[in-house]
């Protein structure tokens, strides 16, 4: 290597350069913020699996004891409650598809009613 200077300096690239690299952390800094979770204490895919499963029984106990309150009702006991039943399980999975495919809540815990 030679010790010679350069036939011409360069003109101001250093700070375009120490810019641009001040600029790209400061973005990978507000996307490492916006990425981070938000939830506090219990996890989101917890809270959606807790959800998920309460949707479930509760369709499937409401729909039962619907379905046999009508089947008592009306005379037709094991038809009514194999009804509810069926009633209720496509209600609970209609739940959870609808709570899925809702982007989550940007507000800590609060819950859409």
């Amino acid at each position: 290597m030679s010790d010679e200077k350069p036939a011409r300096e360069p003109i101001g690239e250093d700070a375009r350069i120490d810019a641009l690299e001040a600029r790209l952390a400061a973005a990978r800094e507000r996307e490492e913020q916006r990425n981070r979770p938000q939830v506090q204490g219990v996890d989101a895919g917890g809270k959606a699996a807790s959800r998920a499963l309460t949707d479930l029984l509760g369709g499937l106990l409401g729909g039962a004891i619907v379905g046999w309150t009508i089947g008592w009702f009306f005379g037709v006991n094991p038809w009514g409650l194999l009804g509810g039943l069926g009633v209720g399980i496509v209600v609970a999975f209609w739940n959870i598809i609808r709570n899925s495919s809702r982007p989550p809540a940007s507000g800590g815990d609060t819950q859409d009613g």
